[in-house]
């Protein structure tokens, strides 16, 4: 959203995002453009000497992928002389290969939730400091309604290091006037001035998001960067964000959402049940092993939707019969599915016209989902 704004108010802006869902290169983008073959190549060939040198000192451990990729796209945006680099952190944040930048102009933080706890901790607590490791001396920081006692964590440490602190729903605010299946409209009032703006996103998260977003454009506008009201309101509109809470057609209905974990699942069901009252939802669903698998399912579980569980074609997908455990501890009793095309071939099969399909738990089904449905 911010990307997408700043580009509107005619700013070179470098966005870079993950993961990617069909390819590589929609992780690293300069105006909403994808990073081209050749430029990918060229980056690639700029850092690696500096990677060789790495691995020849023996004085380093070896790079991950998202360690060079991050390297590659402050290469690309460096030729690409860009005025703005919108950074998502990878996971994490104190140790994450983005946290590199020693002056950002604003640090944004949304929702924590319990995610890579094996990483990050077992606790809110405890990943609310790996989140907030990205805070700056003196930084400015937007951060997103969170638990109180992340929101806790955020504002000790922010006051431990002179941040300046801007909460959303607390200092900007928002609330929803309108909308479909195709987009959303809401009033955002910031700190300096009040938006009207429509999005072509669903779920009440975006309209958080949103929210977030002009927050952290508002401080950036108080910099002295030309970004208006106008900008604003024409940039949201624009926005792209596919596989979240992401309708691909209509007659059945067939929405993928990326969610990954207890909060974003448990979202995704109030989300349902807000859009879809009353229509039938037959659940396709696979996740990575690593997960919160059985919180996911009893937050799914309370759709008492027709289910099938799948897998991905990726190596952290989990096993069949694991995710047909966890429902059946729950009285659902799914079908299964080895491969996610029969899966949705299944889904289809079963649909009635004014069914929902739901495709969630990794957004490597989703990304397959994508693919599939924009084949048939």
């Amino acid at each position: 959203m911010i990307a997408s704004v700043l580009t509107t108010s005619g700013y070179r802006t470098g966005l870079y995002t993950s993961p990617h869902l069909l390819n590589l290169r929609e992780r690293i983008k300069v105006g909403g453009n994808s990073i081209s073959e050749t430029e990918f190549a060229a980056s690639m060939t700029e850092i690696m000497p500096a990677i060789e040198s790495m691995k020849q000192s023996g004085r380093y451990r070896e790079l991950t992928y998202f360690e060079v990729l991050t390297a590659l796209t402050f290469v690309y945006f460096r030729i690409k002389q860009v005025d703005f680099q919108v950074l998502e952190v990878g996971l994490g944040g104190r140790l994450d290969a983005t946290n590199v930048v020693p002056q950002p102009l604003v640090c944004i933080i949304t929702s924590v939730s319990r995610d890579h706890i094996q990483i990050l901790g077992d606790t809110l607590e405890q990943i609310a400091r790996e989140k907030a490791g990205i805070v700056k001396p003196g930084c400015w920081v937007v951060v997103s309604p969170q638990h109180e006692q992340v929101a806790s964590v955020i504002n000790e440490i922010c006051a431990q290091k002179e941040a300046k602190l801007v909460r959303v729903s607390k200092d900007v605010s928002w609330h929803k006037i309108g909308g479909d299946l195709q987009h959303q409209s809401l009033v955002i009032q910031g700190r300096n001035g009040r938006y009207e703006v429509d999005i072509p996103l669903l779920g009440d998260f975006q309209l958080e998001n949103a929210a977030t977003a002009v927050a952290a454009l508002e401080i950036l506008s108080s910099l002295g960067f030309h970004i208006s009201a106008t900008d604003i309101t024409r940039g949201l509109a624009k926005v792209q964000w596919p596989g979240r809470f992401h309708i691909l057609r209509y007659h059945p209905i067939v929405v993928i959402d990326g969610a990954h974990n207890k909060e974003s699942a448990r979202r995704l069901v109030s989300n349902l049940k807000d859009y879809f009252p009353s229509q039938r939802v037959i659940l396709v669903f696979g996740t990575s092993r690593d997960k919160d698998i059985p919180g996911m399912v009893e937050e799914l579980a309370s759709l008492h939707a027709e289910v099938i569980v799948t897998k991905a074609q990726h190596p952290r997908a989990a096993n069949i019969p694991d995710l047909i455990a966890e429902f059946g501890k729950r009285g659902v009793q799914p079908q299964s599915k080895e491969t996610t095309a029969q899966a949705f071939s299944t889904a289809l099969t079963r649909a009635e016209r004014n069914d929902v399909i739901c495709v969630t738990g990794s957004l490597f089904l989703v990304a397959e989902a994508l693919d599939y449905f924009s084949k048939t």
